[in-house]
């Protein structure tokens, strides 16, 4: 990987730099105007809103687009991280669909899509209601395979939250940290790959961590029992943790302890091969899979993730289908919402050049990960992509250095911040 640093990312320049990529008037029905070709969009996140929007946007009209999402708003899991530290507030992160129904005519529909009859084509709604398509985006997320750590379920995330889906659970994790006093332990099981990022397990740790540090905590500690030998920007955070933190966070790879037995959230305990580690605040990150209507479609594969053809985003099971973002395998570019927004322009000009013959240009990618380890010290890690023997390959990447000085450190956290308003606003807005 190539050393080299980009420049620095702003809100203006955002959407030029992310790449190329609905004008109609919303029916009070789902059968929508039937003269125009019809994208149904599941999932309103990174990928969904921008694939949406682009859509919509860049066929003037052509092309009758629906975005199903089950909430009224999306809660950005990039940036919750910084809200656990402290550094924003939770309605910053939080976005709304307003804008893409007034500005563009998308029909924004909240509710939860169940099943696709690929035959029909046609998406069934939680309530019955069926929605029919031309193409099909995929955007859903993850779901978490909670029995992948023994002794965690979806009723024990209750009392020790997984917050990797950003909503409640994130609010939750943050209410647990805060009501922590001086002396008590967290202990967190990072994910195994491939694990959607962010929210980053070792950002969250740096987060913690401040928020310890803030209160002048000198006798808690927080322990990482992770499944995987070796992280992402592993030798940058540890340089942080050791400058920072000192003394407060303790990592152990599988080598080390030597696999989880299991996990006691009443108790408050993680139990591995070489000890027992107490916690008044546990945070379990378990394995992870393709968000559910993936696979009720048919086009997740035995991983639990969702196969794609690299030039186009579309699934390899079914022409009239494009998944993207998490759900998908993506081949090097990671699960985040960078990578989600980028392939969400690549699949808009493919199927607007499926359903109005414009023309599609060959598939271009790129990714961004800031971190935030410590007020302005961020780091990064990034790439360019391209299709190349049937994956989505890095031409170009690039990476923070450790020993890197303050001043250099301070304008990375700062780009993160003008990279979050423009990602927000191609989304959104």
């Amino acid at each position: 990987m190539s050393t080299t640093r980009t420049g620095t990312i702003s809100r203006r320049s955002f959407g030029l730099l992310a790449g190329t990529g609905v004008a109609s008037l919303a029916l009070p029905t789902y059968l929508r105007a039937q003269d125009k070709p019809r994208v149904v969009i599941v999932g309103g996140g990174a990928g969904g809103a921008t694939a949406a929007k682009y859509v919509a946007k860049d066929s003037k009209g052509a092309i009758d687009v629906t975005l199903i999402e089950d909430s009224d708003t999306f809660t950005t899991c990039f940036f919750s991280n910084l809200y656990l530290g402290g550094y924003r507030d939770f309605n910053s992160i939080t976005h709304g669909y307003d804008a893409l129904v007034s500005t563009y005519g998308i029909r924004k529909v909240t509710g939860l899509a169940m099943a696709v009859d690929r035959m029909a084509k046609t998406v069934t709604m939680a309530d019955g209601a069926v929605v029919p398509y031309d193409r099909l985006l995929l955007s859903p997320g993850i779901d978490i395979i909670y029995g992948s750590v023994p002794g965690y379920s979806e009723d024990a995330a209750e009392t020790a939250p997984h917050a990797w889906k950003a909503g409640p659970q994130t609010e939750l994790l943050k209410a647990r940290l805060d009501a922590l006093t001086d002396g008590q332990n967290i202990v967190m099981i990072a994910p195994p790959n491939p694990y959607r990022c962010p929210p980053g397990p070792y950002e969250r740790v740096s987060m913690m961590a401040h928020v310890l540090k803030s209160k002048g905590f000198t006798n808690s500690k927080i322990f990482v029992i992770d499944p995987k030998d070796k992280f992402s920007k592993q030798g940058l955070f540890q340089e942080g943790w050791d400058k920072h933190y000192p003394g407060m966070v303790e990592w152990y790879g599988p080598d080390v302890h030597g696999g989880i037995k299991s996990v006691d959230v009443a108790a408050g305990t993680v139990e591995t091969d070489l000890d027992t580690f107490e916690g008044a605040l546990l945070n379990i990150i378990p394995a992870q899979k393709a968000g559910a209507i993936a696979a009720a479609a048919g086009v997740a594969g035995d991983s639990g993730f969702c196969p794609i053809d690299a030039a186009s985003m579309r699934s390899t099971m079914d022409e009239a289908i494009f998944v993207i973002g998490d759900a998908s395998i993506a081949g090097d570019m990671p699960k985040s919402g960078f990578s989600a927004n980028s392939q969400a322009k690549v699949a808009a000009m493919t199927i607007r050049a499926d359903l109005t013959g414009s023309k599609a240009f060959p598939a271009k990618y790129s990714n961004t990960c800031w971190s935030l380890i410590d007020t302005d010290d961020g780091v990064k890690v990034g790439a360019q992509y391209e299709p190349k023997e049937g994956k989505i390959a890095s031409v170009e990447g690039f990476i923070s250095q450790t020993g890197e000085d303050a001043a250099l450190r301070k304008a990375t956290y700062e780009e993160s911040i003008g990279w979050y308003d423009g990602i927000v606003a191609d989304m959104f807005s």
